[in-house]
């Protein structure tokens, strides 16, 4: 089996020796070339002929989003994972990068941090990613189907939808940015997103969408009470759940222990939406490594409500919205493009038809 050829583009002697260290111990991947910044990165792509670029941001003579730019003219598919710092500068250029079309981002490890944690750190983040994205996608529709969880809730006795609780993690920001554009003004529930970021990405998440957006998109707090047409982001490194209190709830934020690696964890969002809103919920589980969100649509499904999802060809890496399909859990699967409109026309037609029968 031929091994995954990785090219990575720092500006630091160190770290590309550490990134050539760590990807060349796997034995499926080797590093096809190495490039101090994005002018030699391009110069080299032809004859490296990499699957996957892994791409500082900062570089002197053409950093990451020149280079991102000038990539993605050429090479519009070939995946590429930003390596950025964990500052406001750097994830807000990351922000940019993504919308740009950068597939995903690990965050670089600290200066204070040993080579040693360094090595672990960029072995536990980078190499699933790597992984992932380089994993052949199935690229065929995938037919709607029933829900196979026999404790849903028929379609004829649904309650109507009262929270929409969005989980998704790689390819997220982008999913989002097609998706939450296409709520309109007047939607008369509230949406609360898990997004795998850490802290700062996601508040600057949440102001990009709502520049693009025609609902407000705001990172939680925490004690917000949940008003219809209005989103809230999960903020990095907190757990958001959701309690009842009034008509539509209230959010509380809270640093428990990590769930599927992650925190903010999808699962503990459902779970809580399930608890508090029952049949009323309506979950959208897109692109994603791992499985978070499958524990947490059971109970939702358990619960009477609803589960959609991504599907495969549409998806980044279809792992969270794959792992809730094969259960069983999800009634429907749609392309990206369709998803913010079966959200609108679902909860639409559920409220118009418990309406209409009370």
């Amino acid at each position: 089996m031929s091994k995954a050829r990785v090219l990575v583009v720092d500006d630091s002697v160190v770290m590309r020796r550490v990134l050539r260290d760590v990807i060349g111990q796997q034995p499926c991947f080797e590093v096809s070339g190495a490039a101090a910044n994005g002018k030699i990165a391009l110069a080299m792509i032809e004859g490296s002929v990499p699957d996957v670029v892994v791409l500082d941001i900062e570089m002197p003579e053409m950093d990451g989003l020149t280079t991102l730019r000038r990539l993605r003219e050429s090479h519009p598919k070939l995946p590429v994972i930003m390596f950025s710092t964990l500052t406001e500068r750097a994830a807000a250029a990351t922000i940019d990068a993504l919308a740009l079309g950068a597939n995903d981002y690990v965050t670089k490890p600290t200066r204070i941090c040993g080579t040693l944690q360094a090595i672990e750190q960029i072995t536990n983040e980078l190499i699933p990613k790597l992984k992932a994205l380089c994993t052949p996608k199935d690229t065929r529709p995938i037919a709607a189907r029933p829900c196979a969880v026999q404790t849903c809730v028929p379609a004829t006795r649904r309650q109507r939808i009262e929270l929409v609780a969005v989980a998704t993690s790689t390819g997220g920001p982008n999913a989002l940015g097609e998706v939450i554009p296409r709520i309109p003004p007047d939607f008369e529930v509230p949406i609360v997103i898990v997004q795998h970021m850490p802290p700062i990405f996601t508040r600057l998440l949440a102001e990009r969408l709502t520049a693009i957006s025609r609902i407000p998109v705001c990172e939680a707090k925490g004690s917000e009470i949940l008003d219809p047409a209005t989103a809230w982001i999960a903020p990095g490194d907190f757990h958001v759940r959701v309690e009842r209190d009034g008509r539509y709830g209230r959010l509380i934020l809270d640093q428990g222990p990590h769930e599927n690696s992650c925190r903010p964890s999808a699962d503990v969002l459902l779970r809580s939406a399930a608890k508090s809103f029952g049949a009323g919920v309506l979950a959208v589980v897109m692109t994603g490594m791992g499985r978070d969100g499958l524990l947490g649509c059971e109970a939702v499904c358990a619960a009477g409500g609803r589960v959609i999802v991504q599907d495969e060809a549409s998806s980044v890496v279809w792992g969270m919205p794959g792992f809730v399909a094969r259960a069983g859990l999800a009634e429907m699967s749609f392309d990206l493009r369709e998803i913010g409109n079966a959200i609108v026309r679902t909860t639409a037609e559920s409220r118009r038809h418990v309406g209409a029968a009370s």
